[in-house]
């Protein structure tokens, strides 16, 4: 017989078996606990970051206001032929991410399909907590939802994406108001696009968070803790973030004749 042990307390005593009688799917309260705070911080963190106004400002409200200038800039180039590979590039990444998100569906699929010999499986390992087989299913299904919804997000980037480049395509040749107006719509666009993108991202990391319910609700809840600051640092607190901030606070209310004028005078 193989000795199974774990660092963490059992949260599964007689007393919280019998609370949770009163919870669907074989939840405890701390089950309930870590998935209420999973979703809560992915909601908070996600519309703290998808703002496109208002104040903490984050990298992707920089990067909004570099993507306007990059459209602005397009106006004055006679071949636009550049522009339109970047975005094919950026839509490459995106189908990547679409068709790799298949691919782990269809895993999970099949892990769910044989979830009385996963459930088996997963028990057996020596840093896990005895769970129900209803509520390890359960576990499963919120994976196999974080998936589905990243597929969503990734396939709707790519129509945005496909948007973008006919905006780009329709843009008249000389500046004007209406080029103006073109280049703004287009930024809107490929920003649309680009926050669908890190929605989809953002399910990948929160997906590892809850890898971590496998193990107990308090590495759970840890996990998700974790995941959330690392993104938070990288929006707000990055180097990355220093060097875009720098830029869109120099020059970025200049048109690019007068910017090309004063840098040939090394201003």
């Amino acid at each position: 017989m193989s000795l199974k042990y774990s660092l963490l307390p059992p949260y599964r005593t007689d007393k919280t078996m019998a609370v949770s009688m009163a919870l669907p799917f074989s939840l405890s309260w701390l089950d309930l606990a870590a998935l209420v705070l999973f979703i809560a911080t992915w909601w908070g963190y996600g519309w703290l970051t998808d703002r496109r106004q208002g104040s903490p400002v984050s990298l992707n409200q920089h990067m909004m206001r570099i993507r306007i200038r990059w459209m602005t800039n397009m106006l004055y180039r006679d071949n636009r032929v550049m522009d339109s590979m970047l975005i094919g590039h950026l839509i490459h990444s995106v189908s990547f991410f679409a068709s790799t998100t298949v691919l782990v569906l269809a895993g999970l699929l099949g892990v769910l399909a044989s979830a009385e010999a996963s459930h088996k499986v997963v028990m057996e390992l020596g840093f896990t907590q005895p769970t129900e087989r209803t509520l390890f299913e359960m576990k499963l299904v919120l994976l196999l939802g974080i998936f589905v919804y990243s597929f969503f997000c990734f396939t709707w980037a790519v129509r945005q994406f496909n948007y973008t480049i006919a905006l780009v395509g329709g843009a008249p040749l000389e500046p004007g108001e209406e080029a103006t107006i073109t280049a703004k719509a287009a930024a809107k666009m490929m920003t649309l696009a680009i926050t669908s993108f890190n929605r989809g991202l953002r399910g990948y990391y929160y997906a590892f968070a809850s890898l971590g319910w496998m193990v107990h609700p308090y590495i759970f809840m840890g996990l998700v803790v974790l995941v959330t600051y690392v993104l938070w640092r990288r929006q707000f607190r990055s180097a990355a973030f220093d060097a875009v901030a720098r830029y869109t606070a120099q020059g970025m209310g200049e048109s690019p004749t007068h910017a090309r004028e004063r840098l040939s005078k090394g201003i």
